[in-house]
């Protein structure tokens, strides 16, 4: 451990567990970034699913375990229970390969909940880095907003900033099966189970996302199949996706107005952006049968430096979702 760092919540050891495919633009910056922070993990795994690029060659100039899995093995869930096998540690955080620190503290704050022992899962804020699609940071900023909540009373989270007890992982580990969504499915596991969620605004990460159209749409539509299988009484049709992505793009319009950042380039990737996020879902909820091995390959390898983990919160589909409820609401 860094002899600077020191341990939050009862002194518990903490671990990394980064997923990754094709990120040698991000992940320097990310561990770069984990080396720099007040509490230094003690054991880094970086579970890569069959990068090509330079990833594994820039993350083995740092102290990580790298573990391989086969592209074809390769499910959101199934990375995250690979990696968690490998750590030791009491606590993990849990991170996208694209995402990295905006300060020191980032771990320590993430991980301060845990001394709440109901505590199962807490989850940070997450933020556009400069430049970023004016949508998703206002989408961003309505799931991830400025006030954190110590005790949350539904299972919303996100596992491209988040952190889990592990020992409550190893009673229930993540849904392999799942096309997404797998840290709501099982945050709402564990509070079944009388654990606690947290979310802390005070932990918070830049979220790199670098989709176009098709890349949007696939990320969308998968996280509509993950939520159906959540959520089975959960629909959505080609009139509610219409309504919902014209009233999200007029908004979007209206908020960028106000804030004089409206121009041509932004009005367009507004439209092309919200037009692939509700198609996607569409498409998501009218799927019929099992994913195939096909149509799971293109989820999660399409042709994008990312690798899919939305920006957005997993379980939002653009949508605030009262989880009490379990409907979809405007």
């Amino acid at each position: 451990m860094h002899p600077s760092a020191c341990h939050p919540g009862g002194s518990q050891s903490v671990a990394l567990v980064v997923r990754c495919f094709n990120e040698e633009a991000h992940i320097g910056r990310l561990l770069t970034g984990v080396g720099r922070q007040t509490v230094v993990p003690d054991e880094i795994v970086l579970v890569d699913s069959g990068s090509t690029d330079a990833t594994l060659a820039i993350a083995a100039a740092f102290p990580v375990t790298i573990v391989r899995i086969a592209p074809e093995d390769f499910s959101f869930g199934r990375a995250l229970n690979v990696g968690l096998a490998r750590v030791s540690s009491e606590l993990a955080v849990l991170v996208s390969a694209h995402v990295y620190p905006i300060y020191d503290t980032w771990i320590a704050k993430l991980v301060a909940p845990f001394g709440d022992p109901e505590v199962a899962v807490a989850y940070g804020r997450q933020q556009i880095p400069p430049g970023g699609r004016f949508s998703e940071q206002r989408l961003l900023e309505q799931w991830f907003p400025a006030t954190s909540v110590a005790r949350q009373r539904h299972p919303f989270c996100n596992n491209a900033n988040a952190a889990i007890r592990v020992g409550v992982w190893a009673q229930q580990p993540y849904d392999e099966h799942l096309t997404g969504l797998e840290d709501l499915d099982w945050a709402k596991r564990a509070i079944a189970a009388g654990h606690v969620a947290s979310y802390v605004a005070e932990a918070p990460i830049a979220h790199v996302h670098d989709e176009g159209f098709e890349q949007t749409v696939n990320r969308y539509r998968r996280e509509a199949i993950a939520h159906k299988a959540i959520y089975s009484e959960q629909r959505m049709g080609p009139g509610a996706a219409i309504h919902r992505a014209t009233s999200n793009i007029l908004g979007d319009l209206l908020a960028a107005r106000r804030e004089g950042v409206l121009t041509v380039p932004t009005a367009l990737d507004v439209t092309r952006f919200r037009l692939a996020q509700f198609y996607g879902t569409y498409r998501g909820f009218a799927q019929q049968g099992p994913v195939t091995d096909l149509l799971a390959r293109r989820f999660y390898y399409a042709k994008s430096s990312s690798e899919g983990t939305a920006a957005v919160p997993e379980d939002a589909l653009g949508h605030r979702i009262d989880y009490d409820e379990a409907t979809l609401v405007t």
